[in-house]
């Protein structure tokens, strides 16, 4: 058995470890220094006690090998595979940036052009994989990744499928790898895979990151894995009503039963939702070049076309690359479903592979601390705005244009408050960006928010003590909002409250930015009226 992995261990005689940033049943994943290029690398390292698992150590090589012949700026790029010390180890990409999962923890749901964009990166990836003759099999957000800077990739193809069946599955035949919520109905009832089984997995993906819930959900992985074989996916646009029609029809074709009523490609995918996005997600035309060859741009964010015009003027601009490292977790692995089984209502869970990065398990989200009781009173006359500060927690410097909080209570309607340009319309990779408006007590009351640029997400939280520095002391949020339409929105207060904070979790296409930074939030002005106002 191989001793127990140290920082500082140097493996391969080149890679020297720094920290372990995550482990699986199978595997550890380090933070590592190359010595001889001077580059940060995460090495996976097979864990001790599996040295002796052949099958395991198989299909570790299969990983390393099925990843380093594909070639695309949307999968993780292998490095390099070394055996140390009676130790399997794969090196690659070290991303810096957090899993579609881990997002999706903190947000519930994302924007329609913020999924667009990752759909587009996915189906790019698969088309690469699936031209090099593997299936994935394993498609879900905790094996999508993304940066700071808004780049998309794909990783984990642990458990991928050559289509040519020149190689050993590695499994029981009864055996279905991959994880229940994102099977694709073929997969399920142990059908032969195409291509396009990994397309409609990132239907469900896709469905999710707009629903804020995947379509198929049961009370144990077999109701869950045969709902998607019994049954249709609800329609998304009964729960998010605001989605364009074109945008509906894209997911509920990933989500055909039949894989020959879905896209016949990853490419395919890619187009179509490139052309929901040129027309404008919101209804209206964006005014985008088409990208070109069969890969997302790289010319600003992958997967972001380049705005053929340019803009009127370059605002202050931060490049969302500048935002502070995000830490990772790994995810739990795959259920492993066996269909005979299945029919005896019965699901054999086992372990395998880890992914890249160590990404949080999607059955333990986080919970939101409760913001604490006050004793302060409740103030008994007319409460104002005596104060307003901008909130930037996840930011370097954690302000945000300070200098033009005023414009949010001047009354004109020429002046606003914006946010830095950022890369996409997220913010980068932060969590979001506002203000706390201060009221001169503790109050409730209507809170009023005239939107400048559309379309926009917004949480509103409520505080009565000293003002929180990180957003998961708040509490829960009193209200949320988002829509495609500028123009005034009302927020109920109908908590106590000293201090609140408008958190904008998108934002918009600005003309006052630049074509690499092109997305800012813009508030034009705020007020309040207190619950106690005559």
């Amino acid at each position: 058995m191989s001793p127990s992995l140290v920082p500082n261990t140097l493996i391969g005689a080149r890679y020297r470890l720094v920290r372990r940033i995550g482990q699986g049943g199978m595997a550890e994943v380090w933070l590592a220094k190359d010595t001889s290029l001077d580059r940060d690398v995460a090495v996976k390292v097979m864990r001790a006690h599996h040295d002796d698992d052949h099958v395991g150590n198989e299909r570790f090589r299969r990983e390393a090998k099925a990843s380093a012949a594909l070639s695309s700026p949307n999968i993780v790029t292998v490095y390099d595979v070394v055996e140390d010390a009676g130790r399997q180890a794969v090196v690659m990409e070290y991303i810096n940036g957090q899993s579609l999962r881990e997002l999706l923890d903190k947000r519930h749901r994302i924007s329609p052009s913020l999924t667009v964009h990752i759909g587009m990166a996915v189906a790019t990836a698969l088309d690469a994989a699936h031209a090099k003759d593997l299936v994935h099999r394993d498609i879900k957000p905790a094996n999508i990744l993304i940066t700071p800077a808004g780049r998309v990739l794909l990783t984990d193809f642990g458990i991928a499928k050559t289509l040519s069946g020149n190689e050993s599955d590695l499994t029981n035949d009864n055996i279905m790898m991959g994880t229940a919520k994102y099977l694709s109905p073929e997969q399920v009832s142990g059908k032969k895979l195409d291509g396009r089984a990994d397309l409609y997995s990132l239907g469900l993906v896709l469905y999710e990151c707009l629903a804020g819930r995947v379509p198929f959900v049961g009370g144990t992985d077999v109701e869950t894995a045969l709902a998607r074989v019994q049954g249709d996916a609800p329609d998304i646009s009964k729960i998010r009503p605001t989605l364009q029609p074109v945008l509906v029809r894209i997911i509920h074709q990933m989500l055909a039963r039949d894989p020959e009523q879905r896209h016949p490609s990853g490419e395919a995918v890619r187009a179509a939702l490139y052309a929901a996005r040129e027309i404008g997600l919101d209804g209206t035309p964006t005014g985008l070049t088409p990208p070109y060859g069969n890969t997302i741009p790289v010319t600003g964010i992958p997967g972001e076309p380049v705005i053929s015009k340019p803009t009127a003027r370059t605002e202050s601009s931060r490049s969302s690359s500048s935002s502070r490292p995000v830490n990772k977790a790994l995810e739990k692995r795959a259920h492993r479903i066996t269909p005979t089984s299945m029919l005896a209502a019965a699901v054999v869970i086992g372990v395998v592979l880890a992914g890249v990065v160590l990404w949080r398990s999607v059955s333990s989200p986080s919970t939101t601390p409760v913001a604490s009781a006050s004793t302060t009173p409740v103030a008994t006359g007319p409460v104002n705005i005596v104060n307003v500060s901008s909130y930037d927690p996840d930011g370097d410097d954690n302000v945000e244009n300070d200098d033009q909080l005023p414009n949010l209570r001047d009354g004109k309607s020429g002046t606003q408050w914006r946010t830095v340009c950022y890369g996409n319309n997220q913010f980068g990779s932060k969590n979001g960006v506002g203000f706390v408006a201060e009221l001169s007590g503790r109050s409730t009351g209507t809170l009023s928010v005239d939107f400048g640029y559309a379309p926009w997400e917004v949480d509103v939280y409520g505080y009565s003590d000293t003002l929180p520095s990180k957003i998961e002391s708040w509490g829960p949020a009193l209200a949320r909002s988002e829509s495609d339409d500028p123009g005034e929105a009302t927020f109920t207060i109908s908590q106590p409250s000293q201090f609140i904070l408008v958190y904008l979790r998108s934002a918009a296409r600005s003309p006052q930015c630049s074509t690499k930074n092109p997305f800012q939030g813009v508030v034009n002005d705020i007020s309040f009226v207190s619950a106690s106002a005559p």
